[in-house]
């Protein structure tokens, strides 16, 4: 079975590479570049607000930068502990597009041709995209679906006094956001030590692993669509503002 994997531009798409290489067949990566960051903003305002949106920026400017700054040894430790491979991936695997949904992928798509497309940390792929090729697209979510789709599902599941939805989620890719046919769950142990920067690493490492399972469930016919029984919801990144108050009322870091 031939693999080729979308990934927008960070460092987990480079992991699931990495570990997926060592196993099947992966042609190849297509890798897109981050979005303009005004064309971003003007549409997030556009859909939640100026109020919402400058939360949100300086989550990012302040509240991120901090915690990455502070977190260095517990980030280092659980890509030691976890075997995170973010070795560089060889540049004659790799091409770049500028979106996942410009005409540039389908003419990469049609002429890897391959049996299974692994998403990761794309923007959400068009149904132009999804027909372009006769195979289905699986996607790993940093989230258990669908009562966290979005974006942070470990931050807002714990933000919401929800710990048993702490998790991810390998489901197939269809025209909506994160609510795909469910193949497997894992939830996902957080300690004291972590905050809203590590949760991803931790959710990363389970992630590779159910994605091998699933892939290997694909290879062999054998998938088994799992129920859901939660309530759908569609999450957006922290406001300062709302992360600030979480930490004060319920020690969230």
């Amino acid at each position: 079975m031939k693999i080729v994997i979308l990934a927008g531009k960070d460092h987990s798409g480079t992991a699931v590479f990495n570990v997926l290489q060592k196993k099947y067949w992966v042609a190849g990566i297509i890798i897109e570049e981050k979005e303009n960051k005004l064309s971003f903003l003007k549409r997030r305002i556009k859909k939640l607000g100026f109020i919402t949106v400058l939360g949100q920026v300086l989550f990012q400017l302040i509240v991120v930068k901090y915690l990455d700054l502070v977190s260095k040894k517990r980030k280092a430790a659980i890509i030691r502990e976890k075997e995170i491979p973010f070795t560089p991936i060889d540049d004659q695997f790799v091409s770049t597009v500028t979106s996942v949904n410009d005409d540039t992928t389908i003419e990469l798509l049609k002429k890897m041709q391959p049996d299974l497309v692994v998403v990761n940390g794309t923007r959400i792929i068009s149904k132009k995209v999804l027909a372009s090729i006769p195979c289905r697209f699986i996607n790993s979510h940093a989230g258990i679906t669908p009562a966290y789709r979005g974006v942070h599902g470990a931050y807002w599941a714990l933000a919401n006094n929800d710990p048993d939805h702490v998790g991810v989620t390998t489901h197939f890719i269809d025209s909506g956001i994160d609510t795909g046919d469910i193949i497997y769950q894992k939830m996902t142990s957080i300690t004291p030590q972590d905050n809203f920067v590590t949760y991803p690493l931790l959710q990363l490492a389970n992630s590779l692993e159910l994605l091998t399972r699933a892939i290997d469930d694909v290879m062999n016919d054998r998938v088994v669509i799992k129920p859901n029984y939660s309530a759908s919801r569609l999450w957006s990144h922290p406001t300062i503002w709302g992360y600030l108050y979480n930490r004060v009322t319920k020690k969230l870091k």
